[in-house]
């Protein structure tokens, strides 16, 4: 994983246009040439009804796991080719080493089941060029070039299907490993990872030709639901090259989803208005943030770590609270995105216990309040509540209170629909007094919340009545 120069500038609320559609409102980044609208939506559904996905970030850079003779770094773990210039021969004895026996691939999707998340994303394949699967394209992978000799990748696909998650797939366009790749910079061995990577005469056309055929191995073998893309900030990957692979994707399979990395879209979508066409990709893919006004007019989804990186450090144990996800993940969907939250798996196949821990505490609250995340749209308000969130279906208003108020009443401003009920989603039996007013309603919730990470209350309303708005 890897934020481009242009990342942070198109994901910063500032920059983008005021208004921001709902859900059913979103626009395709590209559309197929034959796709309607409501083909696209319909192949969208699934995804925008989840809000909640698990990453995995495992590979190779699990062996050293943040450490190279001696030297650790505060860099991703994942990158540890490029950081500790580790040429290729040599990064390539890792697999030696990398054994995962603790591997169980239904306890990690019991995992990501039971902390309420609907999708899984695993990389297929990262930057170090290394495949987590059975490639006959490759031998340089886990099943041909580790003492594991399994595929863990076919294993969860199959759990993944048993227990009703979707199965998906990062991969990336940067590949460190193949032979015509190569790095030109001061100090660097020419072998080893970069930011920036070159290719040999006629490696490019070479290299999307054994690209093409993983992908085309991954979508004939495993059949997923997603297709992830990165490193697609390489000057030799162009915004045509990126169509061109969208249009090859869909189709072995059309109702495939793909992100807006494929191509150059996180560059184009500064300034997009809702109807802009010109750049590949299904969803947007801000990083490590939450965008202050959702993605206007387009699909999108905030990926985060959980500590401070996606591949496995033994060292980093800056871990995000239970809190903090809890409320990343209230305060995504309310801006209309969906939350891609990762585990770095260890050498030997676990999750890390922190990693485990802290998705219990998301799936206990989600088990009572999944309600108001799953299948909702953004807030209807105009502005953000300064005492939480909200999200909303047809009929309902969520609201997700973080600041419970000292006089019990929450003042809930005018959106343009007409309250008819109001409870608490976890005591539906528990009716709340409210009254009306020309600027909203004034809402008595007593002195105590039932949750102190977020207690949510149900505004039922005349269907329909939700007037879509600006996600907050």
């Amino acid at each position: 994983m890897k934020i481009s120069p242009f990342a942070n500038l198109l994901l910063l609320g500032a920059i983008l246009t005021p208004q921001v559609f709902g859900q059913g409102e979103s626009r395709p980044v590209l559309a197929s040439e034959t796709e309607t609208r409501v083909q696209h939506d319909q192949r969208m559904r699934w995804w925008r009804e989840a809000r909640f996905g698990m990453f995995i970030h495992w590979g190779l850079y699990a062996v050293p796991a943040g450490e190279y003779k001696g030297q650790r770094s505060d860099r991703i773990g994942e990158w540890i080719m490029d950081w500790a210039n580790i040429p290729r021969t040599d990064y390539e004895k890792f697999a030696a080493e990398f054994n995962p026996v603790k591997f169980n691939a239904r306890e990690w999707v019991q995992i990501a089941k039971d902390a309420g998340m609907k999708y899984i994303v695993i990389t297929s394949k990262h930057h170090d060029g290394f495949s987590m699967y059975g490639s006959k394209v490759s031998a340089y992978d886990i099943v041909d070039s580790t003492p594991f000799h399994r595929d863990p990748i076919k294993e969860l696909a199959a759990e993944a299907k048993r227990q009703g998650l979707k199965f998906c797939f990062y991969y990336s366009i940067l590949d460190w490993h193949y032979p015509a790749a190569y790095v030109d910079a001061v100090g660097k061995d020419p072998t080893a990872g970069n930011r920036v990577t070159r290719m040999k005469p006629g490696g490019k056309e070479e290299y999307v030709r054994y690209m093409k055929e993983q992908l085309r191995e991954l979508i004939t073998s495993y059949d997923p639901a997603v297709l992830w893309f990165d490193g697609e900030w390489q000057d030799w990957w162009t915004e045509e090259d990126g169509q061109d692979l969208y249009r090859f994707v869909r189709s072995l399979k059309p109702n495939i989803i793909i992100n807006n990395r494929v191509g150059k879209g996180r560059q184009g979508m500064q300034g997009m208005s809702k109807t802009d066409r010109a750049y590949s990709g299904d969803f947007g893919t801000p990083e490590q943030q939450i965008p202050a006004n959702g993605l206007s007019g387009v699909d999108w989804e905030s990926c985060m770590t959980m500590n401070t990186t996606w591949g496995y450090k033994s060292y980093d144990q800056q871990w995000k609270s239970s809190e903090v996800i809890i409320r990343n993940l209230i305060d995504i969907a309310s801006k209309g995105g969906n939350y891609l939250l990762n585990v770095g798996p260890t050498a030997s196949g676990l999750i890390p216990a922190p990693s485990v821990e802290r998705l219990a505490a998301v799936g206990k609250w989600m088990k009572v309040n999944g309600d108001s995340i799953y299948g909702t749209t953004a807030s209807p308000f105009a502005t953000q509540l300064d005492y939480g969130r909200a999200t909303s279906k047809p009929g309902r208003v969520y609201l997700h209170i973080f600041k419970w108020p000292a006089d019990g009443k929450l003042t809930v401003p005018s959106w343009g629909a007409s309250v008819k009920r109001a409870y608490f989603l976890a005591d539906k039996r528990r009716a709340l007094h409210f009254e009306n007013a020309s600027d909203g309603i004034t809402l008595q919730v007593g002195e105590h919340s039932l949750d102190p990470i977020a207690t949510v209350v149900v505004l039922e309303t005349t269907v329909g009545a939700v007037r879509r708005g600006r996600p907050m």
